[in-house]
């Protein structure tokens, strides 16, 4: 086997908001990837709007840089488990892992998530332990609970004796010791250079690329991005896409292209070890492999967990249809959604039950909520199931998806919490109080007990819990869980809301509109405080007929209307319930609208 030396592959893995995306933006500023005077955002890796408004990463991406002659392409992965599927393709592509733990928090679900696929594979890792300039800083427990952690995903000895970095990823700093002084990154890049190994292949065989991910150019069509694991690609060459193993055809590669900083740059020839883009291979799915027509080898597929979570979409057939968006029809809809089982291989479409809905089943409510705020940016009209989970039956006993539920809050809201999560069949696993106010609790819990909690654990917690799940297994199913306790309030009539009516509900419940939002028939404008449903008038105006003095009318003093996110209506929303989305809006309504 001949090795590489002028080349580094590595993932940067962690937990959403430990600072990935921000240490990798150091790394690009060090490598004078950018000139002195160019204009950068920061988190320059997040690319979509929806990953800069959210702080999060939702698409894997590449870059390269070079340090003293050797370049290391580096993977910026997804930080949340409902992405998962971003990192298990992206791990297929390094050669070791550089994982980074926050030092007040420590490893959380999803840093267990990561590494647990990562060690699978035998990859080394480098563990980073970043903010080291937070005051409540806890760096030598949070190294403690990195090792128990590692020996708790039964990591080999090699695996065990990983080289330790702590970084102000901010600042752009990287030490040896938490207490020296630095002023730069290059204790980093020295030792991702000493204890990543360079990538390794066999000089004897054919062309074998592994496409592990796609892109789309209006430009060359699709691109397909993987590693070149033996052999070399050149432009122009033909070559033989491989489905499972089986040949599906000769293609010619219109276009190679290596990753330079965030750019891809074309070239003639690229190597075994590096990584690649390709242009030409229109028919190229994740996990097929490109090889040498002469002596065709396909590599192992790779594969993806199974999605846990499901949600109808179907055409918005309310009365306000049309008003805002412009792609309003089931075909405008089947299109989208296998334009996106094309890149996204954790997510599934099938036939609802219906011609005008579809099954969209995924990993989580965040992935397929991600997914609705995409289609309703580009112009969707849709309307949504309450989401259900995915059932599996085993051994002719039922299983439901089991979820390990992380939850960090302070001390005086354990005991409400630990009783709504215990109502939700949760059962409480570890406890751990590390003196300085807040505590630490573990629960495995059904993800069904997990769907409309996050809205409630926020208002028993006054804004101040963490609530982070990962999905842990099955677990047989649990029995009845108990949803929303509280009815709704339903117009009984189209028109516009009125600060006259909404005034006079406001005793009976919380109200959802403001004066002057269109309302209809079936609509559903608040929430009930008993349970059961309550048909109001929300267009009622006052009467003009009696006579009065002006100063004994009472001052319409109106609550502020409650608002929700996507995902909040997502889990407010009961069976007999849908959540109407267009561009601008985000209704309620009940099924039945006539």
């Amino acid at each position: 086997m001949h090795v590489r030396d002028d080349l580094r592959n590595l993932a940067i893995i962690a937990h959403v908001d430990h600072g990935k995306t921000t240490l990798a933006d150091a790394m690009l500023w060090q490598s004078g990837i950018f000139r002195e005077n160019e204009t950068v955002v920061e988190r320059v890796m997040d690319s979509m709007d929806l990953e800069r408004e959210k702080g999060i990463t939702i698409m894997a991406k590449n870059m390269a840089i070079t340090y003293k002659g050797v370049k290391i392409n580096i993977v910026d992965t997804p930080g949340h488990a409902d992405f998962g599927g971003e990192v298990e393709r992206t791990l297929n592509m390094v050669d070791g892992v550089l994982l980074l733990v926050d030092a007040t928090e420590g490893p959380l679900p999803q840093t267990r998530f990561v590494l647990g696929k990562a060690l699978e594979q035998g990859l080394p890792a480098i563990v980073v332990i970043n903010k080291i300039d937070r005051p409540d800083r806890r760096i030598q427990e949070v190294l403690n609970e990195v090792y128990d952690l590692f020996i708790d995903l039964d990591a080999t000895e090699e695996q065990l004796e990983f080289p330790v970095i702590y970084t102000n990823a901010k600042a752009g700093i990287a030490l040896t010791d938490p207490e020296g002084q630095g002023q730069d990154l290059v204790p980093l890049f020295e030792t991702i250079i000493s204890a990543i190994p360079a990538p390794t292949y066999d000089p004897e065989a054919p062309l074998q690329f592994l496409v592990t991910n796609l892109d789309y150019s209006d430009y060359v069509g699709l691109i397909a991005v993987g590693k070149i694991v033996n052999g070399a690609m050149r432009q122009g060459q033909e070559v033989v896409l491989m489905k499972k193993g089986v040949e599906a055809g000769k293609v010619h590669l219109s276009q190679i292209l290596s990753y330079d900083g965030l750019d891809r740059t074309p070239r003639e020839v690229i190597t075994a070890g590096d990584i690649a883009a390709v242009a030409g291979v229109p028919a190229a799915f994740i996990g097929d492999t490109l090889t040498d027509p002469e002596d065709p080898r396909a590599l192992p597929v790779i594969t993806v967990e199974e999605p846990t979570i499901s949600m109808m979409f179907s055409v918005n057939t309310s009365p306000l249809a049309g008003k805002e968006g412009r792609l309003l029809t089931s075909r405008h809809i089947k299109e989208r959604l296998d334009k996106e089982v094309l890149y996204n291989v954790s997510v599934r479409v099938e036939p609802g039950p219906t011609r005008e809905s579809f099954r969209v089943s995924a990993r989580g409510e965040l992935q397929l909520a991600v997914l609705i705020e995409m289609m309703r940016r580009e112009g969707f009209e849709l309307s949504l199931s309450k989401p259900k989970v995915l059932t599996q039956e085993i051994d002719g006993e039922p299983r439901e998806p089991l979820e390990l539920a992380v939850v960090d809050i302070p001390e005086e809201f354990v005991g409400i919490v630990t009783e709504k999560l215990s109502s939700r069949r949760g059962r409480l696993m570890k406890m751990v109080n590390h003196g300085s106010g807040r505590v630490r609790l573990e629960f495995e819990i059904p993800s069904r007990g997990l769907i409309g909690f996050r809205g409630q654990f926020l208002n028993d917690t006054r804004g101040t819990g963490l609530l982070n799940a990962l999905l842990v297994g099955t677990t047989p199913y649990a029995g009845e869980i108990v949803g929303r306790i509280n009815g709704v309030l339903v117009a009984d009539r189209p028109g516009r809301a009125v600060s006259y009516a909404i005034f006079h509900l406001q005793p009976r419940g919380t109200i959802f509109v403001k004066p002057n939002d269109p309302a209809y028939r079936g609509m559903i404008v608040g929430e009930n405080t008993r349970p059961d449903d309550m048909v109001v008038n929300i267009s009622k105006e006052k009467k003009l007929t009696n006579m009065r003095a002006s100063g004994t009318d009472e001052a319409l003093r109106l609550v502020p209307a409650r608002q929700f996110t996507l995902e909040q209506a997502m889990e407010f929303i009961n069976d007999d319930e849908l959540v109407e989305v267009t561009p601008q809006s985000i209704r309620l309504r009940k099924r039945l609208t006539s």
